[in-house]
């Protein structure tokens, strides 16, 4: 398995993955979640230009089914993919979605790990899901912590009132943090960001 960024080309590719990846919560009793549409390649593009947009490319090793995933000549095959920015001085995971038919064989993980360790970031955050057990169970045992209300700071807040107006809140959402362990002597590099003077 590779990850790697993202290309433009790729996104519409995203946009049929999400789709695939939506189907399941339809027979968890939330068809308005998995007949939801995905977000259109322009709007994803936003994550190439101004955040991370990271896709897990299997080997053929990897996968036996490898032509079942949606691919296009040249780039290959996508099993799962990632999108994150920045808010609030995290990074802010929008998106984690793995094909169905290859879930449960460590991508989503995978694709976060990859976010963390290629991040000078302190924290993760994302919004999810709070019963779903893909979703905030998932989640935990990925690191992340629910965030209480006191705790959520504004770009947070705005995240959720953007997610309530698309009526994501009729099923229970929470805020989750994942802290990452910073390392000291990079912080005193002279050429790191954030570094000591």
């Amino acid at each position: 398995m590779r990850i790697r960024a993202a290309m433009r080309d790729e996104l519409p590719l995203l946009c049929e993955l999400e789709r695939a990846a939506g189907a399941p919560f339809a027979a968890i009793g939330m068809p308005e979640i998995a007949d939801d549409e995905p977000p259109a390649p322009h709007e994803l593009a936003h994550y190439l230009d101004a955040g991370v947009a990271l896709v897990a490319v299997p080997d053929a090793t990897d996968l036996p089914h490898v032509t079942d995933l949606p691919q296009q000549p040249g780039p290959g095959p996508i099993a799962g993919y990632l999108l994150a920015e920045p808010v609030d001085g995290a990074l802010h995971i929008e998106q984690v979605s793995v094909h169905p038919d290859h879930a449960r064989r460590g991508i989503g993980r995978a694709l976060i790990e990859h976010l963390a360790a290629g991040t000078d970031a302190p924290a993760l955050t994302l919004t999810t899901f709070a019963d779903v057990p893909w979703n905030a169970p998932y989640y935990a045992r990925c690191g992340f912590r629910p965030l209480a209300d006191h705790e959520l700071t504004p770009g947070l807040r705005e995240i959720r009132r953007k997610e309530a107006e698309h009526g994501l809140d009729r099923w229970p959402r929470l805020c989750m943090r994942r802290d990452l362990a910073r390392d000291p002597q990079r912080d005193l590099t002279p050429d790191a960001p954030g570094a000591l003077s």
